[in-house]
């Protein structure tokens, strides 16, 4: 959920209760993304290198790479020759750029249903965060595998908008109660975010050998603010959905969350992240 690829549509949904701003679904301020959903992304990046094992000393190219929470990762613990980090967003390039620092990554706007490169130019292509936010998947999966050389990893990331990710279950359970028109994430990213979809995609590419799993890294909050702040910063769907409510049903979802979330007696809020992983390989 973090990423910019064909997020610029409108989304037209509307409160039941009052008549909502419409604003675009943005993917561009990378503070408020951060704030949002980077810092967990940061997190499950190396869990996810560690469950690919993939070989050191490769050419890596990172597909949708935001503000570069999985470059950084891969440059850290695959001892890469290259990693290319490439996203429609130039702000989140730019961002990574600057966050990266490194001279063995490099960092380009680019559509991830038509890479820039070469075919095989890479030996191993990954995704994070970002497929269920392409228009087109299997377009997406395809152009993963064409950059890819022969006998080399094809592999990605997603949240798993049910059970799993936490802290969005409650955001639009709560939601729900004051808009039952919500556009919960879990229906819209249905087809992509859960195992036997990315199965499919990755065998529909022609990918041999593939294995879905599960990544979980804890999501604690310090205390209300730090949960609910961040939903006000208009990244992504549920903030969107924040942004287009009147003040007043803005107000009764926070209070409904207040009173619905699991606080410690240190006011503190201590969630789980999953989000499913899937790996196959390019026939020699």
């Amino acid at each position: 959920m973090r990423k910019s690829f064909t997020r610029t549509g409108v989304n037209r949904w509307r409160s039941a209760d009052t008549v909502a701003r419409v604003v675009p679904e943005r993917w561009s301020e990378k503070d408020a993304y951060e704030a949002y959903m980077g810092r967990w992304s940061r997190r499950v990046a190396p869990l996810f290198l560690r469950w690919l094992t993939a070989p050191v000393g490769r050419r890596w190219v990172d597909v949708g790479c935001g503000t570069g929470a999985l470059s950084g990762a891969v440059l850290a613990a695959a001892a890469p020759v290259e990693v290319v980090g490439v996203d429609s967003s130039a702000a989140f390039v730019t961002a990574a750029a600057d966050r990266v620092g490194d001279p063995r990554a490099r960092f380009r706007v680019g559509d991830a249903e038509a890479l820039p490169f070469d075919d095989g130019e890479f030996d191993v292509a990954v995704s994070g965060l970002a497929l269920n936010f392409v228009s087109e998947p299997r377009r997406a999966v395809a152009e993963l595998a064409r950059v890819t050389a022969p006998g080399g990893t094809v592999a990605a990331y997603v949240w798993d908008y049910g059970d799993g990710m936490e802290m969005l279950r409650y955001f639009w359970a709560a939601a729900a109660k004051i808009d039952p028109t919500a556009p919960d994430e879990l229906d819209r990213f249905a087809a992509v975010c859960r195992p036997d979809p990315l199965r499919t995609l990755w065998t529909g590419a022609g990918l041999q050998g593939v294995t879905v799993d599960a990544v979980s890294t804890p999501t604690t909050f310090t205390g209300f603010d730090d949960f609910w702040t961040p939903f006000l910063g208009g990244q992504g769907p549920a903030p969107g959905f924040v942004a287009r409510l009147e003040a007043a049903d803005r107000n009764r979802l926070r209070d409904l969350l207040r009173s619905r979330l699991p606080a410690a007696p240190d006011g503190s809020i201590r969630l789980t992240a999953r989000a499913w992983t899937v790996r196959g390989t390019l026939p020699d």
